[in-house]
């Protein structure tokens, strides 16, 4: 197979593939468009007989949403997203889209078809047939499907993005449970002298998430500088557990600890190096922090299935492991501390999403910024006369 390339317009290149004769000697061709430079079509070109000489070569009019969503989990999220949301695609697509959307040909995929799906998956989207799925559900599958189109739209399989027509479902904003300053010293006496007390203590008084907490390693603390350093995270997916680089390019970072916090860790540092010594080789020593009796990682999910069942037992609400890391955010702004450092100790990509998130605290702050503002107002007021 061959093919060459003829310009078309300005930045605009038309690749033809040569794909020999048909049974009655005619001439057959395939013809691509492509935007960019010469280099870039010659690139397509090389790309395209390729995929013609080893036989996965899929016309655009004639490949299938499925296909191409089989093409765009091994061509493009493989490559460019966690195996944990490689994981999450990957189902989503198996079971939800590709089964309702899957048999329709990319080109002719419309945005009725997709808002036909979200309506069909709200009304009665269940798995077990009992009911619809939620709007935040639904979100997903949205957010899903136009990323992949839109990297149709990149490899010209199409002209447009059919989801940008189309309307997603708008999920009511969940509360979010925040434990008071009461609350939370219940809880760390509740979990005290368990395996829990350290992934507890250090999410009220960090923020950190839950895969941060399980990565930390002892040589993260500076004990004289009262500061963690967060550099990786812990995933768990179907291979198993992975340490990977934080969720953001914000989430490496600097976070200052308590002098509580300080504390409880060199007094658990003594602890778990009695503990280490006893078990002598059969420890497997990472340096992790929280961690397993024998020294190995705790997997994410456990640890917030024990956290679940411990808070069950107790006499207190129901509280997520992952509501401690809004706890330890919904306080520090209630006492006053400026939204951008929660922000950086929460490890967020932007101060906007500390404010959205935790815009529900901000009315007290509002009300004092205002009393101030009206302070200084009146007193120069009076000072000048």
């Amino acid at each position: 197979m061959k093919g060459h390339v003829r310009k078309r317009g300005k930045e605009s290149w038309a690749i033809v593939l040569d794909l020999g004769r048909d049974a009655n000697g005619k001439r057959r061709q395939k013809w691509h468009s492509v935007k960019g430079t010469k280099r870039d079509a010659e690139r397509e070109m090389a790309r395209l007989v390729n995929s013609l000489n080893v036989g996965d070569y899929i016309e655009p009019s004639k490949i299938r949403v499925s296909e191409f969503l089989t093409k765009w989990l091994a061509d493009y999220a493989k490559a460019n997203v966690s195996p944990k949301t490689y994981e999450r695609y990957e189902q989503i697509i198996d079971s939800s889209i590709a089964p309702k959307l899957g048999a329709h040909r990319l080109a002719d995929l419309r945005p009725m078809h997709i808002q036909g799906f979200y309506s069909e998956a709200m009304r009665e989207g269940r798995r077990d047939g009992k009911g619809g799925l939620s709007a935040q559900t639904v979100l997903h599958f949205h957010r899903l499907l136009h990323k992949a189109l839109a990297q149709a739209v990149k490899w010209q399989l199409l002209a447009r993005n059919p989801a940008d027509a189309v309307d997603p479902p708008k999920p009511e904003k969940k509360s979010m449970r925040a434990l008071d300053e009461g609350e939370t010293a219940e809880l760390l006496r509740y979990v005290e002298g368990s395996p829990l007390y350290m992934p507890v203590l250090l999410a009220v008084t960090t923020g950190l998430r839950r895969g941060e907490i399980l990565a930390l390693r002892w040589r993260d603390i500076d004990m004289d500088k009262a500061l963690a350093t967060v550099t990786r995270s812990l995933e768990q997916t179907k291979e198993g557990l992975r340490f990977k680089r934080p969720k953001t390019e914000r989430s490496s970072r600097n976070v200052a600890l308590p002098s509580f916090a300080v504390e409880a860790l060199k007094r658990y540092r003594v602890e778990q190096a009695t503990h280490r010594l006893k078990l002598g080789p059969v420890y497997e020593d990472q340096d992790l922090i929280c961690a397993r009796d024998d020294g190995a990682a705790i997997p994410p999910n456990t640890l917030s299935t024990n956290f679940a069942s411990t808070i069950r037992r107790s006499t207190m609400s129901h509280v997520r492991f992952h509501d401690l890391r809004h706890t330890h955010a919904t306080q520090l702004l209630k006492h006053g501390v400026h939204p951008k450092v929660v922000s950086e100790r929460l490890g967020h990509s932007k101060i906007g999403i500390t404010l959205d998130t935790y815009s529900h605290v901000m009315p007290g702050m509002q009300e004092d910024a205002a009393s101030k503002m009206d302070a200084v107002l009146r007193k120069a007021m009076l000072d000048t006369g």
